[in-house]
């Protein structure tokens, strides 16, 4: 799906001011929770109910927000006044008090005093480490804090992106806007994620609120798709946690009607697919320990999920990370990394690229110079493109690559 870029307009919000969302409130406050002097509770509120759409983790451990978050939106999707998140806690493997608790945290903006939240239904998200109960004295005051500071601003929402960090090293945002009947449309969306990403969902936390007006069915159906073209086209690890959770929101404010099946839909969804994908390439860059961010362009395939299948087993081969890490443009683990994708092609139609530089073609190595290779591999972002000649659908996968400073963070995480 592509449209002009005159119709979508993406936004850099770490420039400030930014018009936010109409209608949505954002805040977040140091709780204390793992770590002292941080930002670790954020709470979004819509002063009108929302319509919202979620995907959620494949775990069968999955955390105690996701089990709650799932029948939330079974029940009250058509009617959600925002979202409460914690960091450095997943109330994970917490059995029926872990459950209780997340559903205590549904309840605190109201029973705090927060001015807007005039009903419980709010999703409740939590990340960072399993099997440790919530502190939740330390939870409430956090909400509490956080609803006296809720504003529709910029820095509110930043302050939101920060709260819901772990091991990330930079907050991951995006946004855009288009014009819907002459109406402007806003979507604003942030991320965290540094490790345990791995498609399947949406292998992190996710939040997406825009002022549109759209059904539930229609919300669900543009942001599936953007999310199988974006955090399912990404890895970093090969693990997907227990706690994966994206969700959207649209509460209507802008009174632009996305309707079923109209251009509207069409525009909207392609939007929706830009600004999952600007968080996708953040994410991928911010892998933990990782210095390149990797685009793997698969192309000539039979069809997406084709395409898409052989760019997640190049992406996910810790081969190819390693060597694009040690700068050797090591093309023959790569063929590999797709042929046992599994997907059929031709191998000698198979043409690789990396950079400019053409690597493999007809069956056989293509001879390149090692010396513009290395320059290649010496760049933030390394793009590798693959055409498998059996077809005219593609997909884009980006990845990272894999460091010994992934083995530091994690070989310490509870520590």
């Amino acid at each position: 799906m592509r449209i002009s870029e005159q119709t979508i307009h993406m936004k850099n919000i770490n420039s400030k001011p930014f018009d936010t969302p109409l209608g949505f409130f954002w805040a977040a406050a140091e709780a204390g929770i793992k770590l002292a002097n941080r930002l670790d509770l954020g709470l979004l509120n819509s002063e009108t109910p929302c319509n919202a759409a979620a995907v959620f983790t494949q775990n069968l451990f999955c955390a105690a927000p996701v089990t709650f978050c799932r029948e939330m939106l079974s029940a009250h999707g058509n009617n959600i006044r925002g979202v409460v998140v914690n960091s450095g806690c997943a109330n994970a493997a917490t059995g029926p008090d872990g459950l209780e608790n997340a559903r205590l945290m549904a309840r605190m903006p109201q029973s705090t005093g927060c001015a807007m939240a005039d009903s419980e239904n709010f999703f409740v998200c939590s990340t960072g480490t399993i099997g440790v109960q919530l502190p939740m004295d330390r939870i409430r005051a956090g909400i509490a804090e956080a609803s006296k500071k809720l504003a529709q601003t910029t820095e509110g929402f930043l302050d939101f992106a920060t709260a819901i960090m772990t091991t990330d090293t930079v907050r991951k945002t995006a946004a855009a806007s288009l014009e819907v009947e002459g109406t402007t449309v806003r979507l604003v969306a942030c991320a965290k994620g540094s490790g345990m990403i791995h498609p399947d969902m949406a292998t992190l936390l996710a939040y997406v609120a825009t002022d549109a007006k759209a059904a539930p069915e229609v919300l669900d159906r543009a942001f599936r798709y953007a999310v199988d073209r974006s955090l399912n086209c990404m890895t970093v690890d090969g693990d997907t946690s227990t706690n994966d959770t994206a969700i959207i929101l649209a509460n209507g404010a802008s009174g632009a009607e996305i309707a079923a099946g109209s251009e509207a839909e069409r525009d909207f969804t392609a939007a929706l697919t830009s600004v999952l994908q600007d968080l996708a390439r953040q994410l991928a860059r911010d892998g933990e320990g990782a210095t390149k961010l990797v685009e793997i362009l698969v192309t000539g395939a039979p069809d997406f999920l084709s395409a898409r299948k052989v760019g997640r087993s190049i992406a996910g081969s810790n081969l190819v990370k390693t060597a694009i890490y040690g700068r050797d443009a090591n093309w023959g683990r790569i063929v590999c990394s797709a042929g046992y994708a599994g997907v059929p092609f031709d191998v000698d139609r198979v043409r690789l690229t990396m950079g400019e530089i053409l690597l493999f073609e007809a069956g056989g190595p293509v001879p390149f110079s090692e010396e513009d290779a290395l320059k290649v591999l010496s760049e933030e972002k390394i793009v590798i493109h693959i055409d498998l000649g059996a077809g005219n659908e593609e997909a884009t996968v980006w990845t990272c690559d894999l460091t010994e400073k992934y083995i530091e963070i994690n070989g310490s995480y509870r520590t």
